[in-house]
């Protein structure tokens, strides 16, 4: 299956060690001596909805792309799994369980 850049830049990206959805492929990095893909990267989550910026972006390295699908990306990575943290709630203080 051949790909153009243009057809990776709005597919999902799932870290297939925990199943977490990491977002959307937003631009690659390119090394131009070589010309091949160095790394994909992710648009970090936006804070309140985008009124504060977002949290950092997400760079995956290319040896860490499992499968590359009609729809999403599978990766296999460390470093993605820790950034990601669990969306809370303003109620999720009041309730504790």
């Amino acid at each position: 299956m051949n790909c153009c850049v243009t057809d990776l830049r709005n597919k999902e990206v799932i870290n297939s060690k925990n199943g977490c959805r990491l977002g959307q492929v937003c631009d690659v990095e390119i090394d131009t001596c070589t010309g091949c893909i160095v790394s994909i990267i992710i648009w970090g989550r936006p804070k309140c909805f985008g009124f504060f910026g977002r949290e950092e972006d997400i760079k995956i390295c290319w040896n860490e792309i499992e499968v590359i699908g009609d729809d999403t990306i599978l990766v296999c990575c460390e470093s993605a799994a820790g950034k990601q943290k669990p969306r809370r709630s303003a109620l999720d203080s009041l309730f504790r369980f």
